[in-house]
């Protein structure tokens, strides 16, 4: 017979990126500064309030290098009733072992008849079997949202496909993320460190963003399938401020040293860099656009223009 608790599954790097993008407009890691203990205690009595079932533990999935955990990961190791389970982050920087840990520990768990319901935060569709697996043996699978009312279904950041197959959704208050990041404050830049001269902005590779009442060199209207059509200079408007959002952060969390090897390697950008500026854009005008080639080519000119202007 099934035991009357629940159990929480978050997926770290969702919950991060959307906190982040929520509270300082970026999913950039290094931008936000987590309270955990804080973070999670909410999550606790979040779940408790809609359900009421005793916890039997939080399982929290994120990825390390070489998987060693962080001094952030041992906070929310060294938290009660919190199970850390760490993936690898690949030479590519892709996350390797995370969905698959916590597709395995929700098949198990339901299984095992430890717990009658599942409180899921995560928002890739690759957990759609596991979700139907863990159905099958009698456990119900709720997934923790945050409103996005311009989204079809009205969550945010979360996999159509994933948002179907779970039993129901549950809306957490913005406060729950509020509360617990903050803007990372501004590390000191090394005086010391010569600053190179800044090189006239590649006009070869990056094209300039367009100003938003310039015409539009592509088709007056982009139409993609996933989603209504939007004006092209709009969408490259928006690529525009997510670069100059992402320039922002990045610069506030670095040294001058960072900045000059930064400018070596111009055009080219940090893999983290670049992921955060194709999630971040994703996420306000959706990923099939986000893949169009001038919209990321947009983002990369705009981040290193405000890099410009800023340093």
């Amino acid at each position: 017979m099934s035991m009357d608790k629940s159990a929480i599954f978050i997926d770290a790097g969702f919950l991060l990126a959307i906190g982040g993008q929520r509270t300082v407009g970026t999913s950039l890691r290094s931008a936000v500064t987590v309270d955990y203990r804080q973070l999670i205690e909410g999550l606790f009595k979040a779940c408790d309030a809609l359900r009421g079932l005793d916890p039997l533990r939080m399982y929290w999935y994120d990825a390390a290098k070489d998987g060693l955990p962080t001094n952030d990961h041992k906070t929310v190791a060294g938290t009660s009733g919190v199970k850390l389970r760490l993936g690898r982050i690949s030479v590519n920087g892709d996350q390797k072992g995370v969905d698959l840990k916590l597709g395995l520990d929700l098949v198990g768990l339901a299984r095992n008849r430890a717990a009658s319901v599942a409180f899921l935060m995560s928002g890739d569709d690759d957990l759609g079997e596991a979700v139907e697996q863990a159905q099958d043996l009698g456990m119900q699978v709720v997934l923790l949202a945050l409103p996005k009312k311009e989204n079809r279904l009205g969550v945010d950041s979360v996999s159509e496909d994933l948002a179907l197959r779970v039993d129901s959704i549950e809306f957490l208050d913005d406060s729950l993320l509020t509360g617990a990041f903050r803007r990372t404050q501004t590390v000191p830049k090394q005086q010391s460190v010569p600053q190179t001269p800044k090189p006239a902005p590649p006009t070869t590779t990056l094209p300039r963003v367009l100003p938003r009442n310039a015409p539009a060199a592509q088709p007056e209207i982009l139409h993609t399938s996933d989603s209504a059509s939007v004006p092209w200079p709009t969408i490259l408007q928006i690529a525009a401020d997510v670069g100059a959002r992402v320039a922002e952060n990045w610069l506030a969390t670095v040294t001058q040293g960072d900045v000059n090897h930064l400018r070596e390697e111009r055009p080219l950008l940090p893999l983290e860099v670049d992921r955060v500026l194709i999630k971040d854009c994703a996420s306000r005008i959706g990923e099939a656009k986000t893949d169009i080639q001038d919209v990321r080519k947009a983002l990369r000119a705009s981040f290193w223009e405000h890099l410009d202007e800023l340093n």
